[in-house]
């Protein structure tokens, strides 16, 4: 035997790969195994981290975010029926350090109430107890809405709209109060009840039940974060208003920028 032969027989023979990378089939064919990428321990601890971590940072900033206060110049408050006494009490701070002239309050039927022309609705009866609470009847004006099942916000903003101009009323801005996670969102609908040529505040009254910078240690802070961030979401990106609703923000928004333009805003009412 020669020295090639020798060698030939010692050099082990390189196997080229299989076309889709290293596997093995089972069964006929039916079965394969695949060579694959896993994350190690050191991979998972440091997924982990960044978990924890995004999940701390979104704890942190995503009250503040939903629970928004942003005002703007007006004479022209909105407070929503729905709110709780803590809201109340907010909103009649608000028009005594403010300079409004005129207070709108809105809401359909409150639940349990009854069908009706006669059934109370929110919107008067917040009426009734801010000017229990101080605020003058004669700049207080409660603008109900119909009886709705959803969306409620939105028609209730849509009612307030349609208010302002079976009346005449010409009005450049408003703050809106509200409770807490939902202010956002009131914002957001508002907006698209009146057009982007009304500027929209907003003013969050805090629920005294939780601290807001520890909302995830009390349930009620838990149900408000966690049910309005995926209101929020909702509304942002699959609320559509119908037809007639998105074509009425336009008309209204072109008549509110030529009667401002030709004339003096009438003060609200």
């Amino acid at each position: 035997m020669t020295n090639n032969d020798t060698d030939e027989i010692a050099r082990p023979r390189t196997q080229l790969p299989k076309p889709g990378g290293n596997s093995s089939s089972r069964f006929w064919g039916v079965f394969s195994q695949r060579e694959r990428w896993g994350l190690s321990l050191r991979g998972w601890l440091f997924l982990v981290c960044v978990m924890s971590a995004t999940f701390v940072v979104l704890a942190v900033n995503v009250h503040p975010f939903l629970a928004q206060t942003s005002r703007v110049d007006t004479n022209t408050l909105v407070v929503e029926g729905w709110v709780h006494e803590f809201g109340v009490r907010v909103a009649i701070e608000e028009f005594r350090t403010g300079k409004y002239e005129r207070v709108f309050t809105t809401g359909g039927p409150q639940e349990g109430s009854g069908v009706g022309n006669n059934a109370p609705t929110a919107a008067e009866v917040v009426a009734d107890w801010l000017h229990y609470r101080g605020i003058p009847a004669d700049v207080l004006q409660a603008v109900p809405s119909q009886e709705i099942k959803w969306d409620r916000t939105y028609q209730s903003a849509i009612a307030l709209r349609n208010w302002f101009s079976e009346h005449g009323v010409t009005v450049r801005s408003l703050n809106v109060v509200t409770e807490t996670t939902h202010a956002r969102r009131t914002r957001l609908l508002y907006t698209e009840a009146f057009g982007d040529r009304i500027a929209i505040g907003i003013i969050a009254a805090d629920n005294p039940e939780y601290d807001p910078r520890r909302w995830w240690k009390y349930s009620n802070g838990v149900r408000d974060v966690v049910g309005e961030a995926l209101a929020y979401l909702y509304a942002k990106l699959f609320f559509h208003p119908n037809r007639a609703d998105s074509a009425n923000v336009g008309d209204w928004s072109q008549n509110a920028a030529r009667l401002s333009a030709i004339a003096p805003a009438q003060p609200a009412g």
